[in-house]
């Protein structure tokens, strides 16, 4: 079965239900400023997010002391950075890649190599004798056992500074038709030129060791959501290439001869006949379900690279999607929408629903509102 055919598949067995919005005097406490791209992280009861447009900054939230709010923690003790990933064994935090300047000065951005541990008892950073074997800015990571740690996707670190230097040593004003071959050159390139981490790569923290796990047999994704249960991960939708996604949700079972799985890709919002798919999208599990909610993407853009063109999303507008969709016992539904279009925040599975934390809004805004989805059997509620 083909993509297209299992689009119009899932298309046509999703059904149509409504969310609300249940204002209860923010019940959820709000982030004290706006926060995008960054990174958040679950340890037992407490929420953490960091990094992104918070700069150094991190934050945590306890949810069985809510009266508290959020409240600031040690600094990230390395350069500042977005789009790094972060997942968590024990009581550390452990985060990885991700790109900004090394130093302050630096005439261009780099894609970080280094990891780095917080250690929520102490409340302390420390930068590990390790460095990544491949580029994880936009990567997916979960841990499957609570001893080691799992990537997917990664954008190729030498490709990606190379783009960042040139750019960014090129000035646009004084050099229009060289700045914009540069961005022509690459963003025209297809899918598989991109040289994305298509390795399931793993690191076990006790060792500083990494081990190749196989060959994903799909093409990689960069800011897919994420929803871990146990040793497995359900990988949905994401980006194949800059400006580019994918409507694809596959699912990995660590431990297994035969690991992967291809489920049901999300069907087409309410709005449209296509599915794009969708790039920094909030997911997690409330009450049995998969929902994922909001999102970015270029509407438009899979139509134009089937067509043929690479540079699919030129000239397009870049739109942050409000829908929500559901997944229950195999079977996507589309469910109506979050109070806002938002993609780029947190998003973290609590006993109460799923908690998603900031975002980024339409004209390059910043979101600090904090909403619960939960599901009730028949709709999405967002509790303000």
């Amino acid at each position: 079965m083909n993509m297209k055919t299992l689009l119009t598949y899932a298309t046509l067995l999703s059904v149509t239900a409504f969310s609300h919005v249940v204002y209860a005097d923010n019940q959820w406490p709000d982030l004290p400023t706006g926060f995008k791209d960054g990174v958040g992280a679950q340890v037992g009861s407490k929420v953490y997010v960091g990094l992104g447009s918070l700069g150094k900054s991190f934050y945590v939230l306890d949810l069985n002391s809510l009266s508290k709010g959020w409240q600031k923690i040690a600094d990230f003790s390395g350069a500042e950075r977005s789009g790094a990933t972060a997942s968590v064994i024990g009581n550390d935090i452990y985060l990885f890649g991700g790109s900004g300047k090394a130093e302050p000065s630096d005439p261009s951005p780099i894609l970080f190599d280094s990891v780095y541990r917080y250690d929520t008892k102490k409340d302390s950073w420390e930068k590990m004798n390790t460095t990544s074997p491949v580029g994880l800015l936009g990567a997916s990571s979960y841990s499957p056992d609570n001893r080691q740690l799992l990537f997917f996707g990664g954008y190729n670190k030498a490709y990606f500074d190379r783009y960042l230097r040139d750019i960014s040593t090129t000035d646009k004003q004084a050099n229009p038709e060289v700045w914009k071959r540069i961005v022509d050159d690459y963003m025209g390139m297809k899918p598989t030129d991109y040289k994305w981490n298509r390795n399931v790569i793993s690191y076990l923290p006790e060792k500083q060791e990494w081990r190749y796990l196989g060959m994903s047999p799909y093409l990689p994704n960069c800011g897919s959501a994420t929803v871990s249960e146990g040793n497995k991960v359900t990988l949905i939708s994401g980006e194949i290439k800059p400006g580019l996604r994918t409507a694809e949700v596959k699912q990995y079972e660590f431990g297994m001869d035969q690991p992967w799985q291809s489920l049901l890709p999300l069907p087409a919002p309410q709005t449209s006949n296509i599915q794009e798919g969708v790039a920094g999208a909030f997911s997690g599990k409330t009450n049995g379900v998969t929902v994922v909610a909001g999102g970015a993407n270029f509407h438009g853009a899979k139509q134009a690279f089937e067509n043929g063109k690479m540079f699919a999303h030129e000239g397009l507008p870049k739109a942050f999607n409000s829908e929500i969709y559901v997944e229950k016992e195999g079977i996507w539904s589309t469910v109506d929408s979050l109070p806002e279009g938002l993609a780029y925040g947190a998003s973290f599975t609590t006993s109460e629903g799923v908690l998603i934390v900031g975002g980024e809004k339409s004209g390059k805004e910043m979101s600090h509102k904090v909403y619960m989805l939960a599901w009730n059997g028949s709709t999405v509620e967002v509790i303000d």
